[in-house]
């Protein structure tokens, strides 16, 4: 019996009625073949729920990779607008633990001057205490931008990503649970992946982002800025969501789960369905989970899973399986 099927047979967990509700929450619609496992832990202890869903993904050992971590540090206003100090330091000691290499922490922000957001949000300083290296993405030289362009992309001229993003052994990142006022609708996984991609390269005066937000293809345009990379872990922190606005302030609720998977379209989907489990923007909240823009351009472009039915939530206590079953069926098309 491997661990995914020891959690499922309920043994520890208080017999088979829990059991049953594990596989239920879990598999959704019966004989489909789940290709995504997406960890869901119900918590408010950001560093025990970390660790919690890692360890309950199975994630693969790093065995000595370069990571670049990805956070949210869009701007420095408190969680759920930027990354949680906690979150970030539970993961950078989680990666080390899992025999991760060197270690770099790397962001643009997109309201306020980076650095100006790191520094208030500590980055440097818990980078430094970790063992770890912060970088400041958008004061990098101009030979450490690297073109991507695409076919049938919505990008007039492509868009830029660092190449010590590129070339780093892999890729970890960790996102908020919100919705998003400018057009995005929603900035999960798929949308944090922008911080990823220059506004300038130095030495030419084009605006990627005056284009991204300018343009009425903003959510496919986001999409094809992860057809660019692969992660090798995804990492949700939503203790705390913002259901209407976004992305730095709204209305805050206390959803109290973490998620954790490899697959950005999963994590996605997952994530709306439970911003429409607490009530959401009418733009998020209507039609077919996988008809919103951003995971439908994702799953065009094979970033990742295709429908939700091949989507698979891990969980192991009665809290978190009694929730899984309620987002089970808002993935699945239920009304809530």
């Amino acid at each position: 019996m491997d661990r995914r099927q020891f959690l499922k047979s309920g043994v520890g967990l208080g017999g088979m009625v829990l059991a049953s509700q594990l596989i239920k929450a879990s598999q959704g619609i019966l004989g489909a073949s789940p290709t995504a496992h997406v960890a869901l832990v119900r918590t408010t202890d950001r560093t025990w729920g970390v660790n919690h869903a890692i360890n309950l993904l199975g994630a693969e050992p790093f065995h000595g990779k370069d990571i670049f971590i990805k956070p949210n540090f869009n701007s420095a206003d408190t969680p759920p607008g930027s990354t949680h100090n906690d979150t970030l330091a539970a993961l950078i000691r989680k990666l080390n633990a899992m025999g991760a290499g060197p270690l770099t922490i790397g962001d643009r922000s997109g309201m306020g001057n980076t650095r100006e957001v790191m520094e208030k949000k500590r980055a440097f300083t818990l980078a430094k205490e970790l063992g770890a290296r912060a970088v400041v993405l958008d004061e990098l030289p101009s030979d450490n931008w690297g073109t991507i362009k695409q076919p049938d992309a919505h990008w007039q001229r492509g868009f830029a990503l660092p190449r010590l993003v590129r070339s780093a052994g892999g890729i970890v990142q960790t996102c908020c649970l919100k919705t998003h006022r400018f057009g995005g609708h929603f900035t999960l996984t798929l949308k944090n992946s922008v911080g990823l991609a220059a506004k300038r390269v130095p030495g030419d005066p084009y605006n990627y982002m005056s284009e991204l937000h300018e343009s009425p293809n903003q959510r496919r345009m986001i999409a094809e800025i992860n057809a660019a990379y692969k992660p090798e872990l995804v990492l949700l922190d939503g203790v705390e969501a913002f259901v209407t606005g976004g992305p730095e302030s709204g209305k805050l609720v206390n959803a109290n789960v973490i998620l954790a998977g490899t697959d950005r379209i999963a994590i996605d989907a997952v994530g709306v369905a439970i911003l429409r489990y607490f009530g959401t923007t009418p733009e998020v909240a209507h039609g077919a989970i996988f008809d919103q823009e951003q995971i439908a351009r994702a799953v065009q472009l094979n970033i990742g899973v295709r429908s939700p039915h091949q989507i698979e939530l891990i969980t192991d206590d009665r809290d978190s399986a009694e929730f899984a079953k309620s987002i089970r069926a808002i993935l699945d098309g239920s009304p809530f």
